[in-house]
């Protein structure tokens, strides 16, 4: 109950509403998308704890679904989808929201309760991109190894 009250805190707050006001712009810009994806992958190798891995293997699947879908490979992704991904991931590398990343151990809660909140809410977006993965062959390559993530 207690995550549930942050994350309606968070979708409410000032900082989420300017994240998914920007996120309409990364949706449109490619470079400003790689640059997000960067971001979160760079402030993602920072975290360390006992569930860490499946969080950091969602956010590689998200990842290459925003790689895929802005280089044209995979557009099966609703935009409303796209933008609440995006919106989530601006939030999640900021580091002023509700609660500043500043702060020791809290710093990061509402980030990762919100990035949570977003890889529950699209697993079967995420899912038909996985099969999507599997079965194509774009021409990044990076369906043939999910595991590398091209970015630029």
């Amino acid at each position: 109950m207690a995550n549930k009250s942050l994350i309606t805190r968070i979708l409410t707050s000032l900082f989420f509403k300017r994240a998914n006001i920007g996120a309409v712009r990364y949706a449109r810009n490619t470079r400003s998308l790689y640059q997000l994806i960067r971001e979160a992958l760079e402030k993602s190798g920072g975290l360390s704890g006992k569930n860490i891995g499946v969080f950091r293997e969602q956010l590689g699947i998200v990842t290459r679904l925003l790689k895929a879908y802005a280089s044209g490979d995979y557009r099966q992704l609703p935009w409303k989808t796209l933008i609440r991904v995006i919106a989530v991931l601006i939030y999640f590398v900021s580091p002023i929201d509700i609660l500043p990343d500043f702060l020791p151990i809290v710093g990061l809660t509402d980030d990762i309760a919100l990035m949570l909140w977003l890889f529950s809410g699209m697993k079967d977006d995420l899912e038909k991109f996985r099969q999507w993965e599997q079965t194509s062959q774009p021409s990044t390559g990076t369906a043939a190894n999910p595991q590398v993530i091209k970015i630029g």
